[in-house]
């Protein structure tokens, strides 16, 4: 019998269709599951169906009354075992307050600093 890994999955938050799918794409080349959110609304609904999410990479900046930081506090209460990954090309890391557990990349991101943090995370 082969024991086959289970990937660690990754909710991808991004608004913008292409930034949506380049994330996507730079989950699942890192070897990782990506699940994709249009937005806030869309990511607490699916975390509220799937206990398998480990990580969360969200941009800040995002429509319809939740942005990435409120998602971030939404999960550090709901889903506290969860890491959430922030990004935003219009804050820098001074301008914002993380919760606990989470770390801020600035737009454009480097793919290979994200991946590495992944990667860290999900050892």
């Amino acid at each position: 019998m082969s024991m086959t890994k289970i990937k660690t999955v990754i909710l991808v938050v991004e608004d913008e269709p292409l930034l949506r799918m380049a994330a996507v794409d730079m989950v699942e080349d890192a070897g990782f599951e990506a699940i994709e959110a249009a937005d806030a609304t869309e990511a607490v609904r699916i975390l509220e169906t799937r206990p398998d999410i480990r990580i969360v990479f969200t941009d800040i900046d995002m429509p319809r009354g939740m942005d990435g930081m409120k998602l971030a506090a939404c999960i550090r209460d709901r889903w506290p075992p969860i890491t959430v990954i922030l990004t935003s090309g219009y804050h820098d890391v001074s301008e914002v307050t993380l919760p606990a557990r989470s770390l801020f990349f600035p737009k454009p991101y480097k793919e290979q600093d994200v991946v590495a943090a992944f990667r860290r995370l999900a050892a």
